[in-house]
């Protein structure tokens, strides 16, 4: 008899969420990704749709919270952990607080809009209600490698501003 495999790492993962910031990258929107995992199972994804969707809103977190919650029926995400590809960013950082969920896993550093520890640590704010473990530069260099292409290919093809 063989044994059950063990749970996948968060390196493993956060390889998911990649796959999503790929395919914004393939849609020239910035190459961030999301996964909520419940379970050991994929219950939410998303990556970027800004420029697509013409919604300043529609960020790869945002995406994958929404998708989350359908999936579990609840706006609560309890027992769910949400990797991303970049530090989220205010706005992404309050949703994952209202979301509950416990624990969020970040790939690279965002000095100019992170708000999970950089600029702002709203996720671990004790004077909010509900305060998320956090996890962050799982895979940094490899989440960050889409992030330079993306706006070298934006500098260089006169792409609109980001």
């Amino acid at each position: 008899m063989t044994s059950p495999l063990p749970p996948p790492t968060d390196e493993r993962w956060m390889e998911y969420a990649i796959k999503e910031a790929e395919q914004a990258l393939r849609r020239k929107e910035v190459p961030i990704g999301a996964v909520i995992i419940h379970e050991n199972r994929i219950i939410g994804r998303g990556y970027n749709q800004i420029e697509s969707l013409q919604d300043p809103t529609a960020h790869a977190e945002m995406i994958a919270i929404t998708a989350a919650a359908t999936h579990i029926g609840s706006r609560r995400l309890e027992d769910c952990t949400l990797f991303v590809t970049l530090e989220p960013c205010a706005m992404c950082a309050g949703a994952i607080v209202l979301a509950r969920v416990p624990r969020l896993v970040f790939g690279a550093y965002d000095p100019k809009a992170g708000s999970c520890g950089t600029l702002y640590n709203i996720v671990q704010d004790a004077r909010l209600n509900h305060r998320v473990e956090l996890t962050g530069g799982i895979r940094a260099e490899q989440c960050a490698a889409l992030l330079k292409e993306f706006f070298a290919n934006v500098r260089s093809s006169g792409m609109p501003k980001f």
